[in-house]
């Protein structure tokens, strides 16, 4: 028995070795599954700095955020949740790791890999900067070839090579439009054209010593271009007309009478139809057309911007290799260019009524929205969880405004979780007129204590504030599907009628708890009033604040709420602030 334990004991070593080594091969390939590089920019002919790149299964990725600005559009990364979101006007999108699918525009797209975290960055398959709908939006062709992004000015006319001919010289431009132009010739030797509402591929000035020709300059004024030709001693005539295949030629001649050399099409200019901006989308019925001036907006702009026509309903993916192809020429010599409309279609964004101006319903409509709940415990101290005392003031609360002949729907009535875009969605599909979230507060400064109620924006009133509005966003943390709360911040961002609506109301219910007996907690009149980026507050289509009742981490806040009696205050006090509001904008009387 002795002499077997020695074999069987080296058998385990032996194992172990092996395990050692497979488990080492294993991180080894891991580690190295991917090339890391640099993709080129050339951006108008001209060399543009890099940003950092990855190969991966044959596909390649960049790094997301520096990408996109360099192209001119607005990113913002969420580490926690591993996501980018990428906008510029009529255009924004959410790219989540480790998913094959982003968001563009309300609509889903597949996409050749997965988004990845590598070294700290959000990387991305170029195909992402490709699509049409983005080309549109930052007002560029973008190309990918020989590992360099290709970007060219979003142009209707290009100047080609001249023609020399024995007996004359022609320039000629190859236009994606009928475009209207108009001729000068202020002395003997210079004539300038003028092509209206045009914009040229690139600027030059070219010295061609002919004679008919002695040099040229093409450059981009405003919305129009202009070409400036010196004429040659030899120069008798010259005409700038269009050709039998659509382009326009300027030619000069040596003397009247001589017929006009048309040149041959150059069969490498391929003229096709401009994409449609949201030809990604997977059904043209549902797709939103966004359109306007190809310019980056202002995230506050974006933020203002009404998107409406967006359906909440993700449809089917669609690959990019059967998206619209993109036109971004690679070289000067053979572009493939969209046509652009002659008529430029209206843009679909119209002004946004105000939105308690239209109502459908008679009776307000209210969602009471007790946060946190079930797997996510909110603020705890001790025995004291503050999903509970939520779950208190907000099943009385709605029980006051349902006794009020108001129409109520509570996001939760029991102990269970609720995603942040679910709170967001049960308030958008009840056509909800209000949004109440219900919260306790918590912070490490044992001082701090106090009713206070917020309302949504991008900046918070002060370093409290953002922090209050980080501890409640922790929310997202128990969230199984990456970023949930986007589908809704898709239908509604910021719109600012509802920021101001958003704002009397908590101003109301900040005087109605201040005056609500029984409560015995402060509220401090100067600044129980606060903003912050709230998630659950963003994507909520109607006036919405979040109430943080008291600070749980307040041992006088945390004495008190834990009361059954002065929760029922506080819902008191929170449905007086309602009622207030609601006479005042007409509701009730």
């Amino acid at each position: 028995m002795r002499g077997l334990a020695a074999p069987r004991s080296l058998c385990r070593v032996m194992k172990r070795i092996w395990a050692w080594m497979i488990s080492g091969l294993v991180l080894l390939l891991a580690t190295t599954a991917y090339a890391q590089g640099k993709v080129s920019f050339q951006v108008e002919g001209r060399s543009s700095g890099t940003v950092n790149s990855i190969e991966l299964n044959g596909v390649t990725y960049v790094d997301v955020q520096r990408t996109a600005r360099k192209l001119g559009a607005q990113v913002k990364l969420f580490a926690t949740s591993k996501q980018a979101k990428i906008t510029s006007k009529g255009f924004f999108a959410i790219l989540t790791a480790p998913l094959d699918q982003i968001i563009v525009n309300g609509q889903y797209v597949s996409i050749p890999g997965q988004v990845v975290v590598r070294g700290g960055a959000l990387m991305a398959p170029v195909d992402v900067f490709l699509l049409p709908a983005f080309q549109l939006a930052v007002n560029r062709y973008i190309d990918f070839k020989n590992n360099t992004l290709v970007v060219e000015r979003r142009y209707n006319v290009e100047l080609g090579s001249p023609q020399l001919h024995k007996g004359d010289s022609l320039l000629v431009f190859d236009a994606q439009k009928e475009l209207e132009f108009t001729t000068d010739q202020p002395n003997p030797h210079t004539v300038v054209v003028t092509l209206k509402d045009a914009v040229i591929k690139r600027e030059g000035y070219q010295r061609l010593h002919t004679d008919y020709i002695a040099s040229a300059q093409v450059r981009q004024t405003r919305g129009d271009v202009e070409l400036k030709v010196i004429l040659g001693d030899r120069a008798k005539e010259w005409s700038f007309t269009p050709s039998s295949d659509g382009r326009l030629v300027f030619r000069a001649a040596a003397a009247k009478g001589e017929p006009v050399l048309t040149p041959a099409a150059k069969p490498a200019s391929v003229l096709q139809a401009e994409p449609n901006p949201l030809s990604i989308a997977a059904a043209p019925e549902k797709a939103a057309v966004l359109q306007g001036e190809p310019s980056v907006l202002s995230e506050d702009d974006f933020e203002e911007m009404v998107l409406d026509a967006m359906d909440q309903t993700p449809v089917a993916a669609v690959p990019v290799a059967q998206q619209a192809p993109a036109s971004a020429p690679a070289t000067p010599a053979a572009p493939a260019v969209p046509v652009t409309p002659a008529a430029k279609p209206a843009p679909a964004i119209t002004a946004e009524p105000h939105p308690l101006a239209i109502t459908a319903h008679k009776k307000m409509r209210i969602v009471v929205d007790p946060g946190h709940g079930g797997k996510d415990p909110g603020a705890v101290r001790g025995k004291y969880r503050e999903k509970d005392w939520n779950l208190a003031v907000g099943n009385e609360l709605a029980k006051l405004l349902k006794k009020g002949d108001f129409e109520v729907k509570s996001t939760r009535d029991t102990d269970v979780f609720i995603t942040l875009s679910d709170r967001s969605k049960i308030a958008n599909t009840f056509k909800a007129d209000l949004f109440v979230s219900v919260h306790v507060n918590s912070t490490t400064n044992a001082k701090a204590n106090g009713f206070q109620v917020y309302f949504r924006s991008e900046k918070a009133t002060d370093k409290e504030a953002a922090e209050t509005a980080a501890l409640e966003n922790e929310a997202m943390q128990y969230e199984e599907v990456h970023y949930n709360f986007v589908d809704a911040l898709l239908q509604s961002l910021a719109k600012n009628e509802y920021i101001n609506e958003s704002s009397k109301l908590a101003g109301y219910v900040k005087n109605a708890v201040y005056k609500q007996p029984g409560i015995g907690i402060a509220v401090d009149q100067q600044n129980a009033i606060r903003q912050a980026n709230f998630y659950v507050l963003k994507g909520v289509q109607s006036p919405a604040i979040l109430v943080e009742m008291g600070f749980i981490s307040s041992q006088k806040d945390r004495g008190r709420l834990s009361q059954g009696a002065v929760q029922k205050k506080m819902a008191q006090g929170i449905y007086n602030g309602i009622v207030s509001y609601a006479k005042q904008e007409g509701w009730i009387k």
